[in-house]
């Protein structure tokens, strides 16, 4: 077995200047996501959610980029979850994109808001049914006696709410609405590049950072 601290990678597909970056982080990352896309990446849609507790402690998990505009990245999941309810008390999130094979990674820092019910129940019906029956059969994040706890309960959902369920009043989509973006390309050596954009008014600071 190797031993971790012998583990090494190489870095030199790709470069990142200032002159190749968009002067619009929106215009960039739509870039690398439509490359990533384009690689057929293992779920290159997944990105991490780090948000804070009451006890101002974080906490991370993987979602899924489920829209994108000029208003910022949208995700859906249950209000009720850990994430909701920390969301509900510190509105601030930071997002991580990890395209491993194209070594690859994107930072997103901002707040964070609901979005409306009519775009929540336009993707909510959008989704498989056995998906939204999930969606009320899951008490997200509470602790269950077993998994016949959720099989009982999408049973239950499917009796209630037939092949046309709502959507649950405690699911729903979040908006980030960036403030700071960091993008990071791997290069040889451990001299990374990393480019950084952060909002001044209605503008964007384009910087680089040392690795």
């Amino acid at each position: 077995m190797n031993k971790l601290s012998d583990l090494r990678k190489s870095y030199e597909l790709a470069e990142l200047d200032e002159s190749q970056a968009s002067s619009e982080p929106l215009v960039q990352f739509r870039q690398w996501l439509d490359e990533a896309l384009k690689a057929e990446l293992p779920e290159p849609n997944a990105m991490t959610l780090a948000t804070v507790g009451e006890d101002g402690r974080p906490s991370t998990r993987i979602v899924l980029i489920k829209g994108l505009d000029q208003r910022g990245i949208v995700w859906y999941t249950n209000y009720d979850s850990r994430k909701g309810r920390e969301l509900a008390i510190h509105p601030f999130a930071a997002l991580q994109f990890h395209w491993v094979e194209l070594e690859r990674v994107v930072r997103i820092e901002g707040r964070v808001e609901k979005v409306s019910a009519e775009e929540s129940d336009a993707y909510f019906n959008s989704r498989p049914l056995d998906s939204r029956l999930g969606a009320w059969a899951s008490p997200q994040s509470q602790v269950i006696s077993s998994r016949a706890v959720l099989v009982a309960n999408a049973a239950k959902a499917a009796a209630m709410h037939g092949l046309s369920p709502s959507r649950p009043p405690h699911w729903g989509g979040y908006r980030l609405v960036p403030e700071r973006w960091e993008f990071w390309q791997g290069r040889k050596s451990r001299l990374h590049d990393r480019i950084t954009y952060k909002q001044e008014g209605q503008a964007w600071i384009k910087e680089r950072l040392a690795p």
